[in-house]
């Protein structure tokens, strides 16, 4: 079972999340794809984050989190979460957005099946509330680096990487889309980002 389900590791960095931090743990939780850990690193945050996500970490062996000292940014707070994966595929979620439940089986035996190394999906928009704005943003097809360039497509919480294919990931220490610049990097080494065209994230759209 352990090696027709590879570990996947859950990349979750927060800062101030009170709000929507239960929701978007909740939903890997729900996961119908069993075989996961989730890891939190917390950024040093000023408001209840902290507390939240402590009492859920109590629910679920799964769920390994840290809480830094000092705010340093979103770069260094997602690779600290990477440095403490030990699964084979890291799947990105951001603490404010919620996968549906067949996010990770989807993508996962579409990877294994297909001997590919990067997906990305198909995602919607909810509102601050968590309700539908009744949108969705599709993707475009399979993607290198420079189809990526006119089109930044890529939604951060949809994307699987598996390390066996794409090697080491690394986040690039910039302040803004330094996920869209951790995606060229990996798409400039001759890998395509393949695309799932099924709608699997909510993306919430905040003020």
């Amino acid at each position: 079972m352990m090696e027709a389900q590879p570990l996947v590791s859950v990349i979750m960095p927060c800062y101030n999340m009170e709000k929507y931090v239960a929701d978007s743990i909740a939903s890997v939780v729900r996961q119908t794809y069993p075989h996961w850990e989730l890891l939190i690193v917390d950024d040093a945050s000023t408001d209840g984050t902290v507390e939240i996500v402590k009492n859920l970490c109590n629910n679920d062996d799964r769920i390994h989190f840290e809480v830094k000292a000092k705010h340093s940014g979103i770069a260094d707070t997602r690779n600290q979460c990477i440095q403490m994966a030990q699964g084979r595929f890291l799947a990105f979620l951001d603490a404010d957005d919620i996968w549906h439940p067949e996010k990770l089986e989807t993508q996962v035996r579409f990877m294994l099946e297909s001997h590919v190394g990067f997906t990305y999906s198909t995602y919607d928009w909810i509102d601050e509330e968590g309700n539908t704005l009744n949108k969705s943003i599709n993707t475009i097809g399979h993607l290198d680096d420079e189809t990526y360039l006119r089109n930044t497509i890529i939604g951060c919480s949809t994307v699987v990487v598996d390390k066996t294919i794409v090697g080491e990931v690394v986040v690039p220490r910039f302040r803004t889309s330094e996920d869209t610049a951790t995606w060229l990097d990996i798409l400039k080494q001759g890998h395509l980002a393949y695309a799932i065209d099924q709608p699997l994230v909510s993306y919430r759209i905040r003020r």
